[in-house]
């Protein structure tokens, strides 16, 4: 079936054209009468002899007459005839202009054309954005999120929201760039196509909404109108995640199942956690040493998808669980499962928290989890507490109660995503470090904390090519030896580094962990490093300045530019 898109201006007009019909028709029968009557009414000309006025003279008298704006009678004064029938036109032009008027007031104030407009307005502001951008779909609390992450580093976006509060809420949040935003359904494909889903700009579609159906709507549609643009959903079932990877949406992300395996990673291999927590944390954000969860007895409030998600992967890890649940015949809870939410100590007291060494407060309900740590706190203060926290506006209240980890939805769901978005080699990255195990993430840390300044690390990915690395690539190709130290030197003092450390090069299929600083570096490379913030402006100059370049390898700076070098020649 062939999708035709829905033009905003041609739905603009055809809406006034429609609410338009009826004036109009009033206002031009108005006129030709006037016009006819004072073209059909004998007069006389300044000589006595009978005159008749022409169309354009009686058009031009009734113009502006009937905007009473008066100018006189013209050419001859009229007749007594002519001045009863002119009188005639004031009352009748002026009583179908009033209605006109009126009609076109009401017209302005009609929703379906203020929206018409929006649409308008949003379609050609999508049209005229000449950078890579991302279309957001939903602007709850992870996509509210992940726009001012994405502005932050300087990437643009498009927004798509079913609720008009939230698309106010984007044009009244200041942005680094301007973000366009409309209310409509994101799951609707003229509404995709109008988003920019077929723009050469769009390089990725962002499914966030809170609904699996819709986010799987979306998944579809842009498989199907652009199967080359980079898809990357929320689910948080397994049957939907399921479905989207079946017809090869590229990520899907399930923040339970992602938080689950973040804390089973904390389990067994703490200092590799820590690495994880480091390099995917929002940018700028102190560097936190979480203790890490214990070994031993572990109590998970609430069943649902969160809950089944933490015992699969604690009891992965030999981790022994007991469940409270307020409905364990809806909820499946099969073994040994506790009936109750949770928040009173006698149900905590079943569950025997005072041999327990951590507690999972994860229900769907932020003043249930928060009882319940408070609640577990009071009859064990030695538990290892983890919180599900639903809403982002309670993060005061999680703070105050200084669970050792908190699960927030957005805050997972935006972490995926901006690893994904903007530096992609970190998965590869961290998978491979992952496979090395605990050893090599511990040396690994003191590292990243020397070059970070106590907060989360800035991490970029350089390639090897004559757009990214213009002067590097030229000196390759004419067979000078490039080290990966020299990227890193310092150029304003070439025997000092800078304050990063090279975490990977992809050369082709191969991977390279941690390389070392007399790497020798390849045309088409690709390197991923952190350091701090300002280390990647400067590492630029060396990329791109073939005198800085030469100045970092051999300590020496010669003239630049046709000029500078005739100059010294002339002094040499």
């Amino acid at each position: 079936m062939l999708i035709r898109p829905q033009h905003s201006v041609h739905k603009t007009v055809s809406l006034v054209l429609r609410h338009m019909r009826a004036p109009l028709i009033v206002l031009i029968g108005a006129y030709a009468v006037s016009v006819l009557g004072l073209v059909l009414i004998p007069g006389v000309d300044d000589q006595g002899q009978p005159w008749r006025m022409g169309f354009f003279h009686a058009f031009y008298f009734v113009s502006y007459m009937a905007t009473t704006i008066g100018f006189g009678e013209i050419p001859y004064p009229f007749t007594d005839a002519q001045r009863m029938w002119t009188t005639f036109i004031v009352y009748l032009t002026v009583i179908a202009s009033l209605y006109a008027i009126g009609k076109i007031l009401a017209l302005a104030q009609d929703p379906a054309l203020q929206r018409a407009m929006t649409e308008n307005r949003f379609v050609r502001n999508v049209r005229q954005l000449r950078d890579p951008f991302y279309l957001v779909c939903g602007y709850g609390d992870t996509g509210s999120l992940i726009t001012k992450a994405l502005t932050q580093r300087g990437l643009r976006a498009v927004v798509i929201d079913l609720k008009q509060d939230r698309i106010n809420e984007l044009l009244l949040t200041e942005l680094d760039v301007y973000v366009p935003g409309l209310c409509a359904d994101a799951g609707n494909p003229n509404t995709l196509r109008n988003a920019g889903l077929k723009s050469p700009f769009c390089v990725g579609i962002l499914a966030l909404t809170n609904s699996d159906h819709t986010n799987l709507e979306i998944a579809i549609g842009a498989r199907l109108l652009n199967p080359d643009l980079r898809v990357i959903c929320r689910a948080e079932t397994k049957a939907t995640q399921a479905n989207m990877a079946s017809f090869g949406t590229h990520h899907v992300i399930n923040p339970f199942e992602a938080f689950a395996e973040e804390m089973a990673t904390a389990l067994h291999s703490p200092e590799l956690h820590r690495v994880f927590d480091w390099l995917t944390q929002l940018p700028r954000t102190p560097l936190h040493r979480h203790r890490p969860p214990p070994q031993g007895h572990w109590i998970l409030c609430g069943y649902g998808r969160f809950g089944r998600s933490m015992e699969k992967h604690l009891q992965r890890q030999g981790v022994a669980t007991t469940i409270v649940e307020a409905d364990p015949v809806g909820t499946n809870c099969e073994g040994r499962c506790i009936v109750g939410k949770g928040t009173e100590a006698v149900t905590l007291l079943a569950a025997e928290v005072q041999n327990a060494v951590g507690i999972v407060a994860g229900t769907n309900d932020d003043a249930d989890n928060l009882s319940i740590l408070m609640t577990a706190k009071e009859l064990n203060p030695d538990l290892f507490t983890v919180a599900r926290q639903n809403k982002r506006g309670n993060d005061v209240v999680f703070q105050a109660i200084e669970s050792n980890h908190v699960m927030q939805y957005s805050e997972v769901v935006t972490l995926e995503v901006l690893a994904l978005v903007t530096t992609p080699l970190l998965y590869q990255f961290l998978r491979l470090l992952q496979q090395r195990g605990n050893d090599l993430a511990s040396q690994l840390l003191p590292r990243i904390e020397a070059v970070s300044d106590r907060i989360v690390p800035d991490i970029w990915t350089v390639h090897i090519n004559y757009k990214s690395a213009l002067a590097v690539t030229h000196a390759i190709e004419s067979g000078r030896a490039i080290q990966l130290g020299h990227l890193t030197s310092d150029p304003r003092q070439r025997r000092q580094q800078l304050p990063c450390v090279p975490l990977l090069i992809r050369r082709g299929d191969e991977f390279l962990l941690l390389p070392e600083v007399n790497e020798a570096i390849e045309a088409g490379d690709q390197i991923l490093l952190c350091g701090r913030y300002g280390s990647r402006e400067l590492m630029a100059w060396t990329l791109q300045n073939h005198n800085t370049l030469r100045y970092i390898e051999h300590g020496e700076t010669r003239p630049d530019g046709y000029v500078w070098r005739w100059f010294a020649r002339r002094h040499t």
